[in-house]
């Protein structure tokens, strides 16, 4: 039977790329001279230093600018945790990776595969969702209506089976 799965991967490369080379402009900056301001990476998370409220969004605008340039969906990012004070009024910030899709997003695309009315059914897997059906074409209009309807992460589609 034909299928694929949905997943949420982000190109780990890329992001560290990114992270490198915002790095790289924010130790330059004339706007960061002599301040603590940084971006650190361990595994899938990410940890945003600054002195202030203002330079803590510059950091995260050098950020986004450079994962857009090296072709990272900024989606893949969960900007939502809220800046912690540190020391001598350092600021810093932890920023999630996204990989993997979650409970309500798997249920998401479930429910948006049943009232589509294709011929076409998702099952959630772990991190994926794989949608198995009976022609080629189900699956592909399947895959375009997923791109349009989930906005809210960049979805990939891997392992397609004929």
């Amino acid at each position: 039977m034909p299928s694929f799965d949905t997943v949420l991967e982000p190109e780990l490369t890329e992001v560290r790329n990114a992270l490198d080379q915002a790095n790289k402009e924010i130790g330059t900056r004339f706007d960061f001279k002599g301040s603590d301001a940084r971006v650190e990476h361990k595994d899938k998370e990410l940890t945003l230093y600054a002195d202030s409220d203002f330079q803590l969004q510059q950091v995260t605008d050098v950020l986004l600018g450079k994962m857009a340039k090296r072709g990272v969906d900024v989606r893949f990012l969960d900007l939502t945790a809220k800046p912690e004070k540190m020391s001598h009024d350092k600021l810093k910030q932890k920023v999630i990776v996204k990989a993997g899709i979650e409970g309500d997003l798997g249920k998401k695309i479930q429910k948006a595969l049943k009232e589509s009315k294709l011929k076409v059914q998702g099952s959630i897997q772990g991190d994926t969702v794989r949608v198995t059906g009976t022609k080629r074409d189900d699956l592909q209009a399947a895959m375009a209506l997923l791109r349009k309807e989930i906005t809210e992460a960049p979805l990939s589609f891997n392992n397609f089976r004929d």
